[in-house]
């Protein structure tokens, strides 16, 4: 991503600060899986956004109105040795050279440096909590200055976490953004297409998983979330992981799996038969989540509220189940009592972006949020039936979620994700290759 969009964060964030604050950001710590050795790095995705820099051991300063330059990097200072074990490092000259820090110091200065900084800045925006590890250095910096107030040396009296700024200007993706989670959902469009064709009756649930991890690889990504591949009753279970069941003829397969683009993640969903084909019951059901899908994602519009989405597809989904006899009705009486509830227990979508449940607010001063262009989201009703009286025997344990991630336009929706198929038809035609 060109420099100047973290420049262009960087600046909107300094101006809501105020010329008297500081912000002190710390990038992600290496996490160990077991051992000695590490998980693969992941940025913090608040210092990914306002900086870009890849590293760990990184901490940004901003200053807003320093005259000597209002954002500083402190990071690793350059180690052969280490180096030749890592990869390059940017170093202080790589972090001003290719990463646009007005100035960078080794890290381990950090301590000799930044106090002097904070001076005179009333207020400093911390996350205090969010690194633990770095939390007792920042208090230490802050009552440090606190005890030579008499001296003329004051420091900032307040803390404010720099999230709600942060979430709210990462709500609204900038054309550069939009950009990215469009190549992440092409991506993962192709790994669902190669992981439907794929899977067939006797495979393992982590064969096909294997599929959709090869084609994110492919294209030098990885899965923003661990796959979700659920066959037969798996699909009932709303974040199984386990994918190590023998997929059997007729049963329905809910893939739910995408992959992280610079950074940008999608979050798709379908739901097919195994052996090619719908049974009555399974296209039955399908077609009622896919009626609410469509219905929902046509409220995503500006000047609609987020709300809006989910309760179109309650309401479609509740006629839908009472129509199967899976809910008695009238649907009006049932949608009133909620009847959908046990076959329909989570909300219709979430934020998208950095995170795959992106940050910002859904409510704001107690009502719905009203979308916005710019805001990403996605798509995804489901209905999950379990066994139970009063339950056609057809039905037990079908599950049925169909997902797409949708960009707020200041027209129709765009359907990232369109490219993949989900009208019952073209998906057997997609899982039987022709």
């Amino acid at each position: 991503m060109d420099r100047r969009e973290f420049a262009r964060r960087r600046s909107q964030l300094m101006r809501m600060m105020g010329r008297d604050a500081i912000a002190i950001l710390p990038a992600a710590p290496v996490r160990h899986r077991n051992a000695d050795i590490e998980y693969p790095y992941r940025q913090d995705s608040h210092f990914h956004y306002l900086t870009g820099f890849p590293e760990p051991e990184a901490v940004a300063v901003l200053i807003p109105g320093r005259a000597q330059g209002e954002y500083l990097l402190f990071v690793r200072e350059r180690d052969p040795q280490r180096e030749a074990w890592d990869g390059s490092w940017a170093g202080t000259e790589g972090a001003v050279a290719d990463h646009g820090a007005d100035d960078a110091f080794p890290v381990e200065d950090i301590d000799e440096i930044v106090p002097g900084l904070m001076e005179g800045r009333a207020r400093i925006f911390y996350a205090m909590g969010m690194h633990p590890e770095f939390d007792s250095r920042v208090l230490g910096w802050v009552n440090g200055l606190r005890a030579y107030a008499r001296d003329g040396m004051g420091g900032p009296q307040e803390f404010v976490s720099p999230h709600h700024l942060l979430d709210d200007m990462r709500l609204y993706k900038s054309r550069p953004e939009q950009s990215r989670l469009r190549q992440a959902a092409r991506i993962t469009v192709g790994a669902h297409r190669r992981a439907m064709r794929f899977a067939r009756p006797g495979l393992m649930e982590y064969e096909v998983m294997a599929e959709l991890t090869h084609e994110f690889r492919a294209h030098n990504t990885e899965a923003a979330y661990p796959p979700i591949v659920a066959g037969g009753a798996n699909a009932c279970v709303m974040h199984y992981r386990r994918n190590d069941r023998r997929l059997e003829e007729g049963d329905l397969l809910l893939l739910d799996a995408g992959c992280e683009y610079e950074c940008y993640a999608a979050d798709v969903t379908r739901t097919f038969p195994v052996g090619g084909r719908f049974t009555p019951a399974q296209r039955a059901l399908y077609e009622v989540v896919l009626e609410a899908q469509i219905a929902a994602i046509d409220k995503v519009r500006a000047g609609n509220h987020w709300d809006d989405p989910h309760q179109e597809a309650v309401r479609v989904i509740t006629h839908g189940l009472v129509r199967l006899g899976l809910v008695e009705g009238p649907p009006a009486r049932a949608l009133k009592r909620a009847a959908y509830t046990p076959f329909f227990a989570h909300r219709t979508g979430h934020w998208l972006g950095l995170d795959v449940h992106d940050v910002g607010d859904y409510k704001v001063g107690g009502e719905w949020r009203v979308l916005e262009p710019g805001m990403a989201l996605t798509v995804e009703p489901g209905v999950y039936v379990r066994p139970g009286p009063g339950i056609a025997r057809e039905f037990w344990n079908l599950g049925v979620r169909i997902e797409d991630d949708v960009l707020v336009t200041r027209g129709a929706p765009e359907v990232l994700s369109a490219a993949l198929p989900k009208d019952p038809d073209a998906v057997e035609r997609e899982v039987q290759g022709s």
